[in-house]
């Protein structure tokens, strides 16, 4: 009888609570931590949703001391992995090893080395190094006793912050034995949840949400008509408040010209942006990190990895693609627990440029070049990109389409082989399923719409798009403080209630997620996000509970 299943409920939590107090010096932990971490020790794969300094880490590096073989550490970012390590190297909780691009070559094989030799309890890698074969047998042959994959919502063409690499993470679990697997995310809607069990291949799956409300921080939404009137109104904003914020833009000129206008104000403010050096971001990046700046005014960019506990505000000149977005964005501010304040500056017109944005489509006379190339035999990348005269990254999302309909299938060197679907019918699906990704992306445009423009409390709109119910009102936000927000309606008040599983006859199945006094809103599978008259529904018979949901 293994260790695992000998021990007892009792006996995991005592170990559990040792491991955290001796190796950790943690007195406490923290809601959902226990839980996520019995689960894993129990053998089963588990997902977690907590907030970035929410102790996300400690899911993984409790039970990496209880199991017997190393951790698998799965997470895009460097700088957190260098951390990470030292960290544990510090607590002397077992051996690391640091695999990434960043390295030079001679650290690069002394971390081989260590894990080689069984010298590493944990493994940091960058997904990217999933892909190289002779690093999947050298893990495989080290026999992981966990896989911890960070930031998984980059799985998920659902998320906000898609990441092609982790599409084989999910072959590169099963060619390590699949062991017990634990995914992380801070910010995950229940499609993006559903396509991260999916897409990983994770099986009886425990999911460990917690840490969505973030109550300190205070939720506001300014509307203008005119652009100008909105610049203006940010500028003098952002120049008359204490303390360190971000200003989250759509564009790389926006992040520029934001800038300088703060600078002039009297402010020390610094773009950021992809289209930067990296030298320049390092720069701006120590510099927020160092507390040397007032303001960083930021596109996206300026994303995951950011855990500065001190940052008193958030503000945004236009609404970005999804509430999903938003809240990942806004919940960099307030992590010491302190107040916070995040605010929209919103004109409905800037709805449009995140439409257009959304709009690209899929080259279809290239698809169904790439699709029928590879239909005639095996072809390395290299090669397919040099014969076709394609860009990287437009071949990556063409084989990702054609992947995911069954097409092609990358092997571990990421050469492209055929799978079986004949090109004509690939390309067919392909499109189908990418205009479908397109109607749920604006859905999800409308959500946003939805919460700039509601006059309910802003927080429990925001919740409930996650999945969360949230009674009442929140007493934080601008919609409350003037006294418009409705209360939410009791669970029972109406013929749909929250979370039911319902049938439409044009868009098929969904769930209920949001309720108010004269209207739902419904997720659907294939068309996203729909916000429906309550009167509409019942008049026109458009909506009929599953068996299950009359049942419950």
């Amino acid at each position: 009888m293994g260790a695992r299943e000998g021990w007892g409920r009792l006996g995991r939590r005592r170990r559990i609570r040792r491991v955290a107090r001796e190796v950790f010096d943690w007195r406490e932990l923290r809601p959902g931590q226990g839980e996520a971490v019995e689960q894993l020790l129990r053998g089963r794969d588990v997902l977690v949703v907590m907030p970035t300094g929410g102790g996300k880490s400690a899911v993984y590096q409790i039970p990496a001391q209880l199991l017997d073989g190393p951790t698998i550490v799965i997470s895009p970012l460097i700088a957190l992995q260098r951390d990470q390590a030292l960290s544990l190297a510090e607590r002397n909780a077992g051996g690391t090893a640091v695999v990434n691009s960043a390295q030079s070559a001679r650290d690069g094989a002394d971390s081989l080395e260590r894990i080689r030799a069984g010298h590493a309890e944990f493994v940091f890698l960058s997904p990217e190094q999933l892909a190289k074969p002779e690093m999947v047998e050298r893990l495989a042959a080290a026999r992981p006793s966990l896989i911890a994959v960070d930031e998984a919502h980059c799985v998920s063409s659902w998320g906000h912050d898609f990441r092609p690499d982790y599409l084989r993470l999910g072959q590169v679990i099963e060619r390590l034995g699949h062991p017990p697997v634990l995914a992380l995310t801070a910010t995950a809607s229940p499609p993006v949840r559903e396509d991260i069990v999916a897409s990983l291949g994770l099986r009886d799956v425990q999911q460990v949400i917690r840490g969505f409300d973030r109550p300190e921080i205070a939720l506001e939404v300014r509307r203008f008509t005119e652009e100008k009137d909105k610049r203006r109104a940010l500028v003098q904003d952002a120049a008359k408040r204490d303390g360190l914020g971000l200003v989250y833009v759509a564009t790389r000129r926006d992040a520029e010209e934001y800038a300088a206008e703060l600078v002039e104000a009297g402010v020390r403010a610094e773009p950021y942006h992809a289209g930067m050096k990296a030298s320049e971001r390092e720069r701006v990046h120590g510099l927020f990190s160092d507390d040397g700046l007032d303001v960083v005014v930021a596109t996206s960019a300026f994303g995951m990895g950011i855990d500065k506990p001190n940052v008193r505000y958030v503000l945004h000149s236009a609404p970005p693609e999804s509430p999903d977005s938003y809240y990942q964005e806004i919940g960099r501010a307030g992590r010491d627990g302190a107040p916070a304040e995040a605010v929209l500056f919103y004109r409905s017109e800037d709805l449009g440029l995140r439409r257009f944005f959304a709009a690209g489509k899929p080259d279809e006379e290239m698809l169904r070049r790439v699709a029928e190339r590879v239909h005639e035999g095996p072809i390395e990348t290299r090669e397919l990109k040099k014969e076709l005269d394609v860009g990287p990254s437009k071949l990556t999302g063409l084989v990702n389409l054609l992947e995911s309909v069954g097409a092609v299938e990358v092997d571990g060197g990421g050469d492209l082989r055929p799978a079986g679907v004949e090109p004509d019918e690939a390309v067919a699906e392909a499109v189908r399923m990418d205009e479908s990704r397109r109607r749920v992306d604006d859905s999800r445009i409308d959500m946003m719409r939805g919460y700039a423009e509601t006059t309910g409390c802003r927080r429990r709109y925001l919740l409930e798009y996650f999945g969360e119910p949230y009674a009442g009102a929140c007493g934080n936000c601008d919609t409350c403080a003037t006294g418009t927000a409705e209360p939410a309606p009791e669970e029972s008040d109406g013929p749909f209630p929250i979370h039911a599983e319902v049938t439409h006859a044009s868009w098929g199945p969904g769930t209920v997620m949001r309720v108010e006094s004269d209207r739902i809103t419904v997720l659907f599978e294939d068309t996203g996000y729909r916000t429906l008259s309550l009167e509409a529904v019942q008049r026109e018979d458009l909506l009929t509970l599953t068996n299950a949901a009359k049942a419950s």
